[in-house]
């Protein structure tokens, strides 16, 4: 198992799509088992056994689960129940629980990426390319992962592991190979024996300084007050049930649970985007039960989407179009936008949140995962909101670009926001949230002191096996 490491933009992806098939290099050349291949396709790589889980999700949403795994990958005329029952044995096998049957729009982000292993897993890839595969994983989650991956590679296989979690890193892999700006500052450098706070140093340049503990803060009045909320999932069926949470100001609420327990949902209904069907949504002691998504928006509600390419920015706009969504109506002349007022908005957003971005008018499209987050976080936060609903804000990100986010984060905390953060990060939560609720089968049934509770009871929480209330 090789990790590949590095800063959002240093270079990873593209390196790794130049293995895939996907891209095809200017200079260099790849060798496979000390043979030069030239790869014109992403089909010319997996038939060479290489195989790519993107960091993107390159699924049919329409399609079912065992569809998408199957798509390009069967040669014959087979029965769609076959491919049901065989893709059903491979998640089963590699306990990477999700239904064959189900469309995959209707799955949450984690269960998206189950089933962007499951694709690799499916074509028996010789080598197999992970673009940070435990992004969207709970701690329980990727440790199994890892132990699979521990498997595949003991079975002879090579595994190439992309991870920002150093922790993973040094847990899974046996070598590692650090890109800094495009150009490889380390290469296969033994795991054993070499400590977080090294690789961390060569990924940055310097050791980022540890993480702790923010100070104590003034709780206020409650800011968003969710009552009773219950509503359906994609499926028609219910999704969340009868949900309650307080968020004061001056406190960040944290969630935990596995992907797929109405997290999703819950976010979705606090922000208007998705119909309750019973239950109350209160920002600063409003009723906006009924409202739009606009309406909570110019109350004061900041959301960041835990899907930033589906829900939070448009692929297809400029920088600048995207920075300014929610503010469009105050750079105006009369009918028209004024570019020059947008221009400037977006340019001292960029400048304030450290988005490394190329012209202001070209497509976001072209942008590092990390930088746009950056952007999309950026954005719903320069309005001044009051509450800041957060899903998996730093998913996906580099060391840097994690600690920027959850210092944002707690700066609208002493700022007098209330912030809800949804993540499947354990570590996350337990070092920024003041309280810890933890959700499953759509309710919440537990909460803890993040400085006091036990991991283990946390993780029984998650399961469903400890009782309501529980606090530690």
């Amino acid at each position: 198992m090789h990790a590949v490491l590095g800063e959002n933009g240093a270079g990873k992806s593209t390196l790794m799509n130049v293995l895939a098939g996907v891209y095809r290099p200017d200079e260099g050349e790849v060798r496979i088992d000390g043979a030069a291949r030239h790869f014109r396709s992403p089909a010319d790589a997996l038939a060479a056994g290489v195989g790519m889980v993107h960091q993107e999700f390159r699924l049919v949403p329409s399609f079912t689960v065992a569809e998408n795994v199957a798509l390009g990958a069967v040669d014959r005329i087979i029965r769609r129940q076959s491919i049901e029952s065989a893709v059903g044995d491979l998640a089963e096998r590699f306990g990477l629980a999700t239904d064959p049957v189900r469309p995959v729009w209707q799955l949450s982000m984690g269960e998206r990426q189950r089933v962007e292993i499951l694709k690799a897993l499916w074509r028996d890839a010789r080598i197999l390319i992970l673009d940070e595969p435990t992004a969207v994983l709970t701690p329980g989650e990727a440790d199994e992962l890892g132990g699979v991956l521990r498997h595949m590679a003991d079975d002879g296989r090579t595994v190439v592991f992309i991870s920002h979690k150093l922790h993973e890193v040094t847990g899974f892999c046996d070598e590692a190979t650090v890109l800094r700006g495009g150009e490889t500052v380390a290469a296969s450098l033994p795991v054993d024996g070499t400590d977080a706070s090294t690789l961390a140093g060569l990924m940055v340049g310097s050791a980022p300084m540890a993480s702790e503990r923010p100070p104590p803060c003034v709780v206020g009045e409650p800011m968003l007050e969710v009552e009773a909320l219950s509503c359906l999932g994609d499926r028609g069926l219910p999704a969340l049930h009868e949900g309650d949470l307080t968020v004061h100001s001056g406190e960040i609420v944290g969630i935990a649970g596995v992907a797929g327990n109405g997290q999703r949902e819950l976010a979705q209904a606090i922000a208007g985007l998705r119909p309750t069907t019973g239950g109350s949504v209160r920002l600063g002691g409003t009723d906006l039960t009924t409202s739009p998504p606009r309406q909570r928006f110019i109350a004061g509600l900041g959301y960041i989407p835990e899907d930033r390419i589906g829900v939070g920015l448009a692929p297809r706009l400029s920088v600048t179009d995207n920075a300014i969504l929610r503010t469009y109506t105050s750079h105006r002349k009369g009918p028209f936008l004024d570019a020059g007022a947008a221009t400037n908005h977006c340019q001292d957003l960029v400048d304030r949140f450290g988005v490394r971005t190329g012209p202001l008018d070209e497509p976001i499209a072209g942008l590092s995962g990390g930088n746009l987050q950056r952007l999309l976080v950026g954005r719903e936060l320069s309005d001044h909101p009051q509450v800041v609903v957060a899903a998996q804000p730093t998913r996906g990100l580099d060391v840097q670009g994690v600690k920027a986010i959850q210092d944002l984060l707690v700066a609208e905390r002493g700022a007098g926001v209330a912030v809800l953060l949804i993540s499947e990060d354990l570590d996350e939560l337990l070092m920024l949230a003041d309280r810890l609720l933890v959700m499953h089968d759509g309710r919440v049934v537990a909460e803890f002191n993040p400085e006091t509770a036990r991991r283990h009871a946390i993780g029984e929480a998650m399961v469903g096996h400890a009782a309501t209330g529980a606090a530690t």
